[in-house]
């Protein structure tokens, strides 16, 4: 019997991952509804889950059977202390979308403290550092700018939001 090839136990564990975080979210996203919450950017969202799918997907695809790059997976365990962090610290506020709490200021403890969009600086990071973990330079460059495009869009419509809110 063979050996399991270490790239598809890393894409094992994202595509675990990302399927148990889109769970949470979902729920979140309905309990904050249901508060009277309600959502900005909804427009872009269908582009960053295409653009997240694509990304996964030709990973799958090029990188199941690579060798992984020890101080990419090094820097992407690092990266998901960062996430669970951030995941505790919004706790029911955190999903995937753009739900603005009028009755709340924006999360300004744990990770927030330190960086005003600590998730999306995490995301922008993680993607090309899984690419670059699968041995993929030009993954990594490509889906990397890609999301930066994405998250820019994002923090441009959650920080507009939050404006008129005033907070």
């Amino acid at each position: 019997m063979s050996p399991i090839p270490n790239g598809l136990i890393l894409l094992v564990y994202v595509t675990l991952q990302r399927l148990v975080e889109l769970a949470i979210a979902k729920r979140n996203t309905r309990k904050l509804l249901a508060r009277h919450a309600y959502e900005v950017g909804a427009g872009h969202y269908p582009a960053m889950v295409a653009l997240h799918a694509i990304w996964l997907l030709t990973l799958w695809g090029l990188g199941w059977n690579h060798t992984l790059v020890p101080q990419f997976v090094l820097f992407f365990v690092f990266l998901q202390i960062g996430r669970f962090w951030v995941l505790r610290t919004l706790g029911e506020r955190w999903t995937t979308r753009i739900i603005m709490t009028p009755w709340a200021p924006p999360v300004t403890s744990g990770p927030f403290r330190f960086v005003r969009h600590p998730n999306y600086l995490i995301v922008a990071l993680e993607l090309p550092c899984v690419s670059l973990a699968l041995g993929l330079p030009w993954h990594a460059l490509v889906f990397g700018a890609l999301n930066l495009i994405m998250i820019g869009w994002r923090i441009r419509s959650e920080d507009a939001a939050f404006a008129q809110l005033n907070f």
